[in-house]
């Protein structure tokens, strides 16, 4: 049965699959990134965990996988092929591509940015599916975006496309480690609430999931947390849909988990902020945390379609129904 590796690395763990060309999952792993051993022990993890898949589809399927897709965090030179600086993983300039290629036997592999692939499903076969322009912001410890243009997201010149984190939302205000002041992500990320519920409510293990539940049972502080990042978020969004003009705006990542407690507030501090411009769907992930490793698998089909010239680049599913687990 023709396949492709998907392979999501994250800064803990990491997420993979083997993918069929109808988009069905035929196989699902994961396995612990190793970062606390270095970046020269991560790549090899990778390397290992990539081979391991190629073997099992050709032990289970007959046949060595297709192509294969891989979603790497930090900065990326996706036409290059190399995974350039990730900050949480320690490496830099990592050749992964071509390392991957030869250990996987020649075949084609994607390499990608971890949110514009997760953007990529969302778009393709999640919250976006059939809108022609939408972007897709996750709130964890940071704040990025991907922004997605008729079933494609741009990366940008120089591969920094979507960065809406580091929109200064707040001029002079908390200085954030990108060397400037006031950036979104320095207010309205999932670490950002979590540090502000702490100092305001006195409890140094409290995080925006308890600030959320605060929330919900009325106190007067958390509101107030919650509602000082809800405005942050409006005024980076807003900015963000006056530049792109998206159809709809998607928004995941662990803040989102707080569901209409977010959303409600943030739709409608958005709405007060347009003027002229025209006000987007604003609406959950709809992937979770398989996004990333999704993605990864429609960027090593594109691949192959690519180099094809298929009609149609989208083996994928018709619903996000046929892909979650």
């Amino acid at each position: 049965m023709k396949h492709v590796i998907a392979l999501d690395v994250g800064g803990t763990g990491m997420k993979a699959a083997l993918v069929g060309a109808d988009g069905g999952l035929l196989h699902q792993a994961r396995r612990p990134t190793g970062r606390e051993r270095g970046p020269d022990a991560v790549v090899a993890e990778i390397l290992d965990f990539a081979a391991e898949l190629r073997a099992h589809g050709i032990d289970r399927h007959g046949t060595s996988p297709s192509a294969a897709g891989v979603a790497v965090p930090g900065i990326v030179d996706e036409t290059a092929g190399i995974a350039v600086h990730a900050v949480n993983l320690g490496w830099r300039d990592v050749p992964l591509r071509a390392l991957l290629t030869e250990r996987l036997g020649g075949i084609p592999v994607a390499l990608g940015h971890d949110v514009r692939t997760g953007g990529l499903a969302e778009g393709r076969i999640g919250a976006g599916r059939g809108a022609d322009r939408f972007l897709f912001v996750p709130l964890g410890t940071g704040i990025a975006g991907a922004i997605g243009i008729n079933g494609r997201v741009e990366a940008g010149a120089h591969g920094f496309a979507g960065e809406i984190g580091h929109i200064v939302v707040r001029p002079g205000g908390t200085p954030c480690p990108c060397g400037q002041r006031g950036c979104l992500e320095r207010f309205a990320s999932a670490a950002a609430v979590s540090e502000a519920w702490a100092a305001a409510c006195g409890d140094p293990g409290a995080d925006a999931a308890d600030c959320a539940k605060a929330v919900e049972a009325g106190d007067v502080r958390a509101r107030q947390v919650w509602q000082e990042a809800v405005d942050a978020l409006a005024d980076g969004l807003v900015t963000a849909l006056t530049l792109l003009d998206p159809r709809a705006l998607i928004i995941g990542g662990g803040l989102a988990e707080a569901g209409e407690t977010l959303f409600t507030p943030l739709r409608e501090a958005v709405r007060r902020r347009v003027t002229f411009q025209k006000l987007p769907s604003l609406v959950p992930a709809a992937l979770g945390d398989t996004a990333g490793c999704l993605g990864a698998g429609l960027l090593a089909w594109d691949l192959i379609a690519d180099a094809t010239t298929a009609p149609s680049r989208r083996s994928s599913p018709s619903s996000p129904s046929e892909v979650t687990t």
